[in-house]
């Protein structure tokens, strides 16, 4: 069977929660769910489409850049899966490190953390203070669905990252009924919740063209009343009632739908995104208490925003005298003409406002509550969450 050709993405881009850095793509690995089969990029031989040091200057002249933004490495890889990727990761962290680049870094994967990668951890927090912190994509799937994973090694990452002080965050996606029955969950959350500074439990994403590759992992998506596409995230019903009722002797593990909220929290920084007081903050995630007050906090002296400075942004980001609405009582952006979602997300993360658009047809970002997606709810009955559209 030929494989699709692949499809790269820019090696400096904005995603929901933070900026991606890829200057590798492409993965060996094949879960079934993965958003990049679509592209061409499993069962394959990562690309290099820039070295270390030009990853750095991309990343610190691109228009999306900001300095407190997190910076997701190899979103487009796992960047632990090759010899060739490890060695790039930690020439990047050095190339980093020497420029001074202030932002936080998130490096997400699957495999094991081999000594030479936690070594250049260490060293570049130790010399430099350059923040790292792993999601670790753990969520009780077996080697059917995450093929080519080894879950031994995966699991031995817990211990090991906790012990040398580096910054967990349990990565619990995606859901599917596969993984979603008390035996399971209970057998993730025992190991998170001794390891893990917090979880991100998101539910499935499906990104435009992929729902075709989801019904077969999740047959009940083929409703035909059913639109995956254009929901923030999918549930099994029995894996979203079980961590609204999380067992009390996990009741101090926080654990978040918002991935902005546990990159906050992990960070000990207050919400830049204003998901404070939504109903996902009030009735679904897990936030300590100590969290909640620094983001209340924080949202009383968010600085005003002026019409002028929108404008400025939205011409950096090369949309000069692109029409729009400001609200400047709810600190909401309305742009009146289709864009792409990185375009409202890097000014929503900057500036720190709501930013409504039409989504242009060709842009292939997932959906997401950041334009007002709802949680898809699907097995025992069908239903979105919340009942009525939020901001």
């Amino acid at each position: 069977m030929q494989l699709p050709r692949p499809v790269f993405e820019p090696v400096v881009d904005q995603h929901e929660s933070w900026l991606a850095l890829n200057p590798r793509q492409g993965c060996p690995k094949a879960c079934t769910y993965c958003f990049l089969k679509d592209r061409g990029l499993t069962r394959v031989r990562p690309t290099e489409l820039a070295a270390a040091d030009d990853a750095v200057r991309q990343l610190l002249t691109s228009p999306y850049y900001h300095p407190e933004a997190a910076v997701a490495l190899y979103t487009c890889t796992d960047a632990l899966a090759t010899p060739p990727n490890r060695r790039h990761l930690i020439r990047l962290l050095d190339a980093l490190a020497a420029a001074l680049v202030p932002n936080p870094l998130v490096m997400i994967t699957k495999c094991a953390v081999t000594d030479d990668v936690l070594d250049s951890v260490v060293r570049n927090r130790d010399t430099h203070g350059q923040r790292v912190i792993v999601y670790l994509s753990y969520s009780g799937l077996g080697p059917t669905i995450e093929l080519g994973i080894d879950h031994q090694a995966l699991r031995a990452n817990f211990p090991r990252l906790h012990a040398a002080g580096v910054p967990i965050v349990h990565y619990w996606r995606p859901a599917l009924p596969d993984n979603s029955s008390p035996d399971s969950i209970e057998t993730v959350l025992g190991l998170a919740t001794r390891y893990a500074d917090c979880s991100v439990s998101i539910g499935l994403k499906v990104p435009p063209g992929s729902r075709h590759q989801m019904e077969e992992l999740w047959p009940a998506l083929a409703h035909p009343d059913l639109d995956p596409e254009s929901a923030d995230s999918i549930w099994p019903d029995a894996d979203w009632e079980a961590l609204r009722n999380v067992p009390a002797r996990y009741a101090g593990h926080p654990i978040y739908q918002t991935n902005s909220c546990a990159l906050a929290h992990v960070l000990h920084q207050p919400d830049r995104f204003r998901v404070l007081d939504t109903p996902t903050c009030r009735h679904v995630n897990r936030c300590p208490t100590e969290q909640r007050t620094l983001c209340t906090a924080a949202a009383r002296e968010t600085p005003p925003i002026t019409e002028n400075a929108i404008t400025q942004h939205l011409t950096k980001l090369g949309h000069p005298g692109i029409p729009y609405h400001w609200d400047a009582q709810n600190r909401t952006l309305t742009i009146d003409v289709p864009v792409d979602r990185r375009v409202c997300l890097n000014t929503s993360q900057v500036l720190q406002l709501t930013v409504h658009a039409q989504r242009r047809p060709q842009d292939p970002y997932w959906t997401s509550r950041f334009n007002g997606s709802r949680t898809l709810i699907v097995e025992a009955e069908q239903r979105q969450w919340p009942p009525t559209q939020s901001p």
